[in-house]
């Protein structure tokens, strides 16, 4: 008998280091198999809510809002690309890559969670953003990369056209940011144990193995 887990992965479509640790939580997961099932939901949190629809230039971005410069924005942009190879993620900054308003985005996901393709959705929505620099918040895009995971792209281009679930991703991100999320990828194992950071495979291995012990012994 597998133990059995609940993960909710907090995340933005526009986090590149949410892509390195979904990768390496995979990872760890396909090491546990023969122990562990796992129910895994993504959940919305925006890294720029007030990022225009128009978007920014990536390089502009970065270093603004962390006040670094250009060469220690491509040592940053290095480390993150190795770190996505080890997972198996192509990382392809290109000149005209942009940062995206996400929530658009994060709308979609909260459908096809109910459509059960939410993690073929997030696989997409992350190489459609970082391997191809595509404008994630574009309508027509979205439809698109709904349809490439076997979702109704006409049902999708009327849920962002009519502004659905709106009201639900907002809720969403609130109650996060109200427990004290302000940095993602965090973790949430059983609604208990918080793992942050896109942290290596061996990393997320040990921490469930001693959450699903801590489970097994019950309160002290």
């Amino acid at each position: 008998m597998k133990d059995q887990i609940d993960i909710q992965f907090v995340s933005d479509v526009m986090c590149p280091w949410c892509v390195v640790g979904l990768g390496n939580l995979n990872q760890a997961l396909a090491q546990l198999d023969d122990k562990v099932s796992a129910n895994m939901t993504f959940q919305p949190f925006e890294l720029n809510p007030d990022m225009p629809q128009e978007g920014q230039d990536f390089d502009e971005h970065i270093q603004q809002k962390y006040g670094i410069s250009k060469e220690q924005s491509d040592q940053n942009r290095q480390a993150i690309k190795e770190r996505g190879q080890e997972v198996d993620f192509d990382f392809s900054f290109k000149p005209e890559s942009r940062m995206w308003n996400s929530f658009d985005a994060h709308r979609l996901l909260h459908w096809a969670e109910h459509e059960e393709k939410q993690a073929e959705l997030k696989s997409a929505l992350f190489k459609a953003h970082f391997t191809h620099a595509q404008n994630v918040s574009d309508h027509d895009v979205l439809a698109s990369l709904a349809a490439a995971v076997g979702l109704d792209p006409k049902a999708a281009k009327g849920i962002l056209e009519s502004g659905q679930f709106s009201e639900e991703v907002r809720q969403k991100e609130a109650f996060w940011q109200q427990n004290g999320i302000s940095s993602v990828p965090t973790v949430i194992i059983n609604n208990k144990y918080a793992i942050s950071g896109g942290q290596p495979a061996d990393v997320f291995k040990e921490a469930l193995e001693e959450i699903i012990s801590k489970e097994k012994a019950g309160p002290v």
